[in-house]
């Protein structure tokens, strides 16, 4: 089961279905989804992935996936789970833009990725980045993440993936 996590400003929690609003929200900013996944969805489709969090991810324990707050507030998302896209652990973090530029991207990142060397054992963590986000990109170079590689994805844009091994953390 997913466990709390704490940083100086944040705290990582487990969904609750109270949550469902706020999630529908953050993902349907298109300044948020257009780096999510396959990009902007239907407002449904996020409300069945809010649903699929509990029937699915919580209830057979497949990976970490938090709620992140600030100050009691909804205002990111987290996940650190296996993936066959790089072979290995990944995180996924969103925030709301109006939290953008005060530092919580590099604090969300540092905590997942630690949670993954310090909980799960981990010898390297990935991430994948759409490489026009160059603010997500920066981000993870500055907390120690390298550049490993680009793939070519079948709409013809490119994700980088990085890495961060726990020597190196």
């Amino acid at each position: 089961m997913t466990s709390p996590l704490h940083t100086e400003r944040l705290l990582l929690t487990p969904y609750v279905p109270g949550d469902e609003e706020d999630f529908v929200a953050l993902f349907q900013d298109e300044r948020v989804s257009r780096w999510m996944g396959d990009g902007p969805v239907s407002e449904e489709e996020n409300r069945a992935l809010f649903g699929r969090i509990f029937t699915k991810v919580y209830a057979g324990d497949l990976f970490d996936v938090w709620a992140v707050r600030r100050a009691g507030e909804l205002i990111g998302h987290a996940e650190i789970k296996r993936t066959d896209a790089v072979a290995g652990y990944e995180i996924i973090y969103a925030l709301a833009p109006s939290v953008w530029g005060a530092g919580l991207g590099s604090e969300l990142a540092g905590a997942l990725t630690a949670y993954g060397f310090e909980v799960l054992g981990l010898a390297e963590v990935h991430a994948t980045v759409a490489a026009e986000n160059a603010a997500s990109l920066g981000l993870l170079e500055r907390i120690g993440f390298e550049h490993v590689r680009d793939v070519t994805e079948e709409d013809g844009g490119t994700t980088r993936v990085l890495t961060l091994r726990r020597s190196a953390a």
